[in-house]
């Protein structure tokens, strides 16, 4: 008798842990770069400072204070989705493949808005974007302790060359992820069902239609 194909699995767009992360993130995120900005102020990098009602806690010692707070909620959220993203597989199955000529065709198919949109299916350039914002955290992370405790961390001091260039590198750190962020909105704006996929989690797809290219 002829053995029947087992049924396709299912699974949402976007499953439950990467939706409540991705909201957290934003409000943690928010209030970070808003904090930071504050902190930034204090003691400008550049010939340059933020508008006072852009930041958040009123003064330096407010502006650490919602800066140290909102790490927390920012750092356990993050370790949550980076355990979770590698136990699911939601890296490894979402993230990768990618390669240099995927990503410079991918970024031709976007700026003549040919690139097609495939529900749970992320293209080369969301891949590389995607996993360099990852990366950048790690910097943020790294480059932030350095600044907050530079004698405790006294070796990743040391590894970024100092406490003025671990400063440097933060704020650029920070810069690429803003720049992500407004990369990420204007694709969203051009791919509006996108939106509604990250709030309810959009329609039921099977692992191989996602997997299909």
């Amino acid at each position: 008798m002829k053995p029947q194909p087992s049924p396709l699995r299912k699974r949402r767009v976007h499953s439950w842990p990467v939706r409540i992360c991705h909201w957290i993130n934003l409000l943690a995120m928010i209030g970070m770069v808003m904090s930071g900005w504050g902190i930034y102020n204090a003691d400008p990098l550049f010939a340059f400072t933020f508008p006072q009602n852009t930041t958040l806690g009123g003064w330096l010692g407010g502006n650490i204070a919602w800066h140290l707070a909102v790490m927390w909620l920012l750092a356990a959220n993050a370790l949550f989705y980076v355990l979770w993203g590698m136990f699911s597989g939601h890296f490894h199955r979402d993230f990768l493949p990618f390669s240099p000529r995927s990503v410079w065709r991918d970024t031709v198919r976007a700026l003549t808005f040919k690139l097609p949109h495939k529900p749970g299916k992320y293209n080369a350039v969301q891949k590389l974007m995607y996993s360099g914002v990852l990366l950048l955290g790690v910097l943020l992370l790294l480059s932030g302790l350095s600044i907050w405790k530079p004698v405790q961390f006294s070796g990743l001091v040391w590894l970024f060359g100092g406490f003025d260039i671990a400063r440097y590198v933060h704020f650029f750190a920070m810069s690429g992820v803003m720049l992500f962020v407004i990369i990420h909105v204007l694709m969203v704006v051009l791919v509006p069902k996108t939106f509604v996929a990250m709030l309810t989690g959009g329609k039921k797809i099977s692992t191989e239609e996602s997997a299909d290219e």
